[in-house]
């Protein structure tokens, strides 16, 4: 299946979670078993070419793509988690949202000093959270420039402030507006 099939698997629901959003909706993606390994397929192929070795995903959806990548190629998967999910000493980050403030943690063993690891979520809109991500794993001794989307909504310039930030960005489709 080509980028633009998948595409037409990704479900838009608007008006949520608020009047005006077009909320993309990876369930009927992730639903669909062609379609979900045909994307697996594609961004395997890009993380690839990262040299990466390890892959952290973003919570939640980013587990669903970042565990199936890591897998297939035989890495690590580094769960960037939401705050105080996680059993063990773990190192953290807050940053801002919207409307509001929210908190990230990954596990304080998981990454080796200097190791290179890719970045991965399901979307990215304004680039908070991936953002967050970056930092806090850089912070932990990762190497972290790049990093995986099956999503990107550009008009919102999350991509290009990962960009900005020395993080290849790069996703599988965009869709314009927000």
């Amino acid at each position: 299946m080509s980028p633009a099939d998948i595409k037409g698997l990704i479900r838009t629901v608007p008006d949520f979670p608020a009047a005006g959003i077009q909320f993309r909706d990876i369930t009927t993606l992730i639903a669909h078993g062609k379609g979900f390994a045909a994307t697996i397929d594609h961004l395997v192929e890009r993380a690839a070419k990262t040299r990466s070795g390890a892959v952290a995903g973003i919570e939640a959806r980013g587990f669903i793509f970042g565990a199936a990548i890591a897998a297939r190629l035989g890495l690590g998967f580094i769960p960037v988690r939401k705050a105080g999910k996680l059993p063990v000493e773990a190192l953290g980050i807050d940053y801002s949202l919207e409307y509001g403030s929210a908190r990230i943690e990954i596990d304080s063993g998981a990454i080796e000093q200097g190791e290179r690891v890719l970045l991965v979520d399901d979307l990215i809109a304004t680039g908070g959270t991936a953002l967050a991500g970056a930092k806090l794993l850089r912070q932990a001794g990762a190497v972290v420039d790049h990093a995986l989307f099956v999503i990107d909504l550009p008009d919102l310039g999350g991509a290009a402030a990962l960009r900005a930030a020395g993080v290849a960005a790069e996703a599988l489709i965009d869709f314009s507006g927000h």
